[in-house]
């Protein structure tokens, strides 16, 4: 009777051990990584060889498991579908990474893009402010009757207007011409002017020369009182020099008695030959 009721508990214990699943952890964690790597969105694009590789092996721990084979079959089958889950996140993460590069330097490209068409606007603008001032420029000169010499644009005051014969004093009817001068000159504060008082060829050199200069300094200062910066105007007399008609006749005379002034250029130089060396007499 006693090795019949210790067959029955052997008997029922087997049964019970033959009765109760087995487990792998390694096969729950490959199970775990495996699933993982499916649902990344960049798998099929990035690793679809290794996803396969991964379900491969899982599929082969599950059937080892299923099938009573030894738990270390099944744990080494889990571990190769864990490593290949592994690779395959490993690569989706990579070009993770590289979509995220290229997407910066996308943006970087766009934001250097718009800042080239932002700076070829600006630009333009700026050529087109430049275009209309140079012609503002062209026109206000033009008002004035300036010409263009080799010495620069110059703009020819008769004397007879501005000066009673023999006189440096300025006429009244000398303010009209001498505004508009004034009014260019404080509108363009880089430009600066020579004042060239010039005589006829009557009376001696010394006359001629201090006369010219005097006409030459009364344009300057009647300027400098209409707000131009006296640093910008510079008197010169030239007597009785570089005429531009003969001396032989009246209205000759009258066109060398004469006061020029020579203008700069926008940044304030000369023309090499714009200050004349004093010709023979």
């Amino acid at each position: 009777m006693r090795n019949v009721i210790a067959i029955g508990i052997m008997t029922a214990a087997i049964a019970g051990c033959a009765s109760t699943p087995r487990h792998s952890d390694q096969l729950d964690e490959a199970r775990t990584q495996v699933q993982a790597l499916s649902q990344e969105p960049l798998a099929q694009q990035a690793a679809a060889d290794d996803l396969r590789s991964a379900q491969g092996r899982l599929q082969d721990a599950e059937a080892a498991l299923q099938q009573g084979k030894p738990l270390a079959t099944v744990d080494h089958l889990a571990y190769l579908a864990e490593r290949h889950a592994e690779a395959g996140e490993a690569r989706v993460r990579a070009m993770v990474a590289q979509q995220e590069v290229a997407h910066a330097q996308q943006q970087r490209d766009q934001i250097l893009l718009s800042s080239r068409e932002q700076q070829a606007q600006a630009q333009a603008r700026e050529a087109q402010a430049a275009k209309e001032q140079l012609a503002q420029t062209q026109q206000q000169l033009a008002d004035l009757k300036a010409k263009e010499t080799e010495r620069g644009m110059v703009v020819t005051l008769g004397a007879n207007v501005l000066f009673d014969t023999g006189s440096a004093t300025l006429k009244p009817g000398a303010d009209v011409s001498l505004d508009r001068l004034a009014t260019y000159l404080r509108a363009h504060p880089q430009t600066r002017i020579m004042v060239e008082g010039f005589t006829d060829s009557r009376g001696s050199d010394e006359y001629n020369d201090a006369l010219s200069q005097r006409r030459a300094q009364a344009v300057a200062n009647a300027l400098t009182t209409r707000g131009v910066s006296p640093d910008a105007i510079r008197a010169i007399g030239r007597g009785k020099a570089y005429p531009v008609a003969t001396n032989d006749t009246q209205a000759g005379r009258q066109q060398n008695r004469r006061v020029d002034i020579v203008f700069s250029d926008a940044s304030g130089r000369f023309a090499q030959s714009s200050d004349m060396e004093p010709a023979a007499r």
